[in-house]
């Protein structure tokens, strides 16, 4: 089954305008931009046909065509990144088994989680979306928290039942959970990792659809998904003493270096 991995980017986003040409410096002290580390990403996974970013920027293709991706222009009216990615696909002319949205955000997302993913939408016909879901030791799950109580809206939590199927994804923390965890102590929460696979047929559904009432109040995509009775499997994935946190908030800059440095990542 052939693979695509699309990078949405856009300069124009509320909360952190210009985020894909932000940087980071990682452990040896080099810097690249948050579009560069998630390409850099995304062409480390294994069993990709093709890797593009989708932007409807100049500033962000003239970046992108510098350190070597292909880049597909879209249009200024994609909502979000899966509309965006279900436009660059038809830009393309279709022709993939899996498109994969590897949101531009994610520079730390391990390749395994994709692999993962990507197996876990093959093995499973019934479902039409796939997302990586990661089990919360207690120091993720305490930034969440501390996150929402300074009124910043952190990572994104999903539950699920029986087989993997999504219930709801939220940008508060679910389920609730009145005990306290240490640092490295698993917990009953699941942060949804902001990575997503396809079937060609229900991405370009998702881009007919009106957006409903729980994505405009949560601004999660893949809840159009969900209000329309579509099958999101969520597929859990390990973390392999990786750390993992996605770039919302310019605050989270110093938090995604420290990560990188004691990581050793470059």
């Amino acid at each position: 089954m052939s693979v695509l991995i699309v990078i949405p980017a856009r300069y124009a986003s509320s909360r952190y305008p210009g985020k894909p040409l932000a940087t980071l410096t990682g452990a040896t002290g080099e810097t690249k931009t948050l579009i560069q580390r998630s390409w850099e990403a995304a062409c480390q996974v294994a069993g990709v046909d093709r890797v593009v970013v989708a932007t409807d920027d100049d500033q962000i293709k003239t970046a992108a065509e510098r350190f070597g991706a292909e880049v597909v222009m879209t249009s200024k009216t994609c909502g979000n990144g899966t509309e965006r990615c279900a436009e660059a696909l038809q830009n393309l002319g279709g022709g993939y088994d899996i498109i994969v949205n590897l949101q531009g955000d994610a520079p730390l997302t391990p390749h395994w989680f994709v692999e993962d993913l990507v197996n876990g939408l093959r093995a499973d016909p019934e479902a039409e979306v796939a997302t990586p879901v990661l089990r919360c030791e207690g120091r993720a799950l305490n930034g969440f928290l501390q996150d929402r109580a300074a009124g910043r809206v952190g990572g994104t939590t999903a539950v699920f039942g029986t087989g993997g199927r999504a219930l709801y994804f939220s940008k508060e923390v679910i389920p609730y959970t009145g005990k306290t965890y240490d640092d490295d102590a698993p917990t009953p929460v699941f942060h949804h990792v902001g990575v997503y696979a396809y079937r060609p047929g229900a991405l370009a559904a998702y881009a007919d659809w009106e957006t409903g009432p729980l994505e405009a109040l949560e601004g999660l995509e893949q809840l159009r998904f969900l209000e329309r009775g579509r099958s999101v499997l969520c597929v859990e994935v390990e973390a392999r003493g990786r750390q993992f946190w996605e770039l919302n908030n310019p605050e989270d800059v110093p938090r995604i270096q420290a990560m990188m440095s004691e990581m050793g990542m470059a």
